[in-house]
């Protein structure tokens, strides 16, 4: 199927999101909508996709051109209907000898699988095809209809339909799949719009293929997959059900999710065998965990990489370039960025490390703090391997500590401390005798009076 071509539907603006934001774009799993539509696409073999967009939305062209590079984008300059928006695309699918699939930027749960099944049903011979559902509640859905024979004759909108078809609960998703551009071009060619709406259904070229004798089928796919989105709250549903597939499949693979409904992945969370993941851990994009990892509670991962038998928690924060070497401890309320803690270091409590290269077995005490920018530009923080830094550091940069150093607890950091060296910058302690119980004895003389 390399010459098969995605026509994706994303013109619409989402009135009813209530945002500036073009609906398509709306992130669902760290991503935008259109691009699960557009990685699903990949995923079944249709390696090109052309992109039909309303006046304005460059934003949507990029989007797409960043998931799929070569895609073409087209105009559709007013909103006439679905056929009227692929014919839009005329010159990517005039181009195009091999199967035309038509799909909708707004539903991000689509399966490679299905789309797979239908390209399936074109290579054994149909015309047309159209993905099926069988809902609880149709209502607002075109129903699919057949003829004596069973076989798929038409698409009716529900505002079109007898009250008999509207019984049916067999719908339609909208996806639909095209043997040829010469197929589509013509069916295209004699739909027009005397319905309620005085729009150009694409759904009536299903009853036109019929009419033509041509060969029309239909993939069954379930309710969850071909949801569309416009609303919020339909966002948060397509988020319910794109989270519940994702936990599934790394409990799959291997992962001890303790309390799955409370861990939220991306689309692009790569998580190893034996893993466990307490409750409460958000991963954003670009997070990699390695076999054997233990996540405790409430910790949150952003382009990070926890390599296989670390530990991380509970309470902690890794950002972008985070990236802990198999072994090593990051402990609660430490928050690491962009820095390399190297096998066996331990990074265990109450801590910043910020741009930063930590040693292997290196030990880094609570309260330290490496001072990464001095208000224009970051610095970095070496620390060697075995160094010992102690509480309640700060380690100022651009600065080394050599390995197996010593840095004492309390201490500012701000020169380089050669290996085996102990380094510290505390201030002389005083004491004063009996001064507390004569300050004691002074306020409860003041109180009396």
């Amino acid at each position: 199927m390399t010459q098969a071509l995605a026509i994706v539907l994303a013109a619409g603006k989402g009135t009813r999101m209530k945002s500036d934001l073009p609906k398509v774009l709306h992130g669902l799993a760290g991503a935008p909508m259109l691009a699960h539509v557009l990685r699903a696409a990949a995923s079944a073999g249709i390696p090109r996709a052309a992109l039909v967009v309303g006046p304005g939305m460059d934003a949507v062209g990029e989007a797409g051109s960043a998931v799929t590079p070569d895609a073409q984008v087209f105009v559709q300059p007013e909103q006439l209907g679905t056929a009227d928006a692929v014919k839009a695309a005329a010159p990517a699918y005039g181009a195009t000898p091999g199967p035309l699939l038509v799909l909708y930027g707004d539903t991000p749960l689509l399966r490679a699988e299905t789309l797979k099944a239908v390209l399936g049903e074109i290579e054994a011979g149909a015309d047309l095809v159209v993905i099926g559902f069988e809902a609880t509640d149709p209502t607002g859905y075109g129903r699919l209809l057949f003829d004596d024979k069973g076989r798929l004759a038409g698409i009716r909108e529900e505002k079109d339909a007898t009250a008999a078809e509207r019984a049916l609960i067999l719908c339609n998703s909208g996806i639909m799949a095209f043997r040829s551009n010469a197929a589509l071009s013509d069916l295209l060619s004699r739909i027009g719009n005397n319905n309620a709406k005085g729009e150009y259904y694409l759904t009536d070229a299903v009853a036109l293929a019929h009419g033509d004798g041509l060969q029309t089928r239909v993939v069954l796919s379930n309710a969850e997959e071909v949801l569309g989105v416009n609303s919020r709250s339909e966002l948060a549903v397509a988020e319910g059900l794109m989270q519940r597939r994702l936990r599934a499949a790394v409990m799959e693979q291997g992962a001890t999710l303790v309390a799955p409904e409370t861990v939220f992945l991306s689309y692009d969370t790569v998580i190893g065998r034996d893993v466990v993941i307490e409750p409460n851990v958000i991963m954003a994009t670009g997070v990699t965990i390695e076999d054997g990892a233990t996540i405790r509670g409430f910790c949150h991962f952003e382009q990070a990489h926890i390599g296989a038998g670390a530990t991380v928690g509970p309470f902690a924060r890794f950002r972008p370039g985070a990236d802990l070497a198999p072994g090593a401890h990051a402990g609660n309320f430490v928050e690491i960025k962009n820095s390399h803690i190297a096998e066996g270091a331990k990074v265990n409590h109450l801590t910043y490390i910020g741009d930063s290269t930590v040693g292997p077995k290196a030990n880094i005490g609570a309260g330290t703090i490496t001072c990464n920018y001095d208000g224009f530009a970051k610095h970095r923080t070496e620390i060697g391997a075995g160094a010992f830094i102690g509480s309640n550091s700060s380690l100022v940069a651009p600065v080394k500590i050599g390995d197996g150093a010593y840095v004492g607890s309390g201490s500012v950091i701000s020169k380089d401390v050669p290996a085996d060296a102990l380094a510290l910058t505390r201030a002389k302690q005083e004491e004063r005798e009996g001064w507390a119980a004569k300050i004691r004895e002074r306020r409860s003389r003041d109180k009396s009076k």
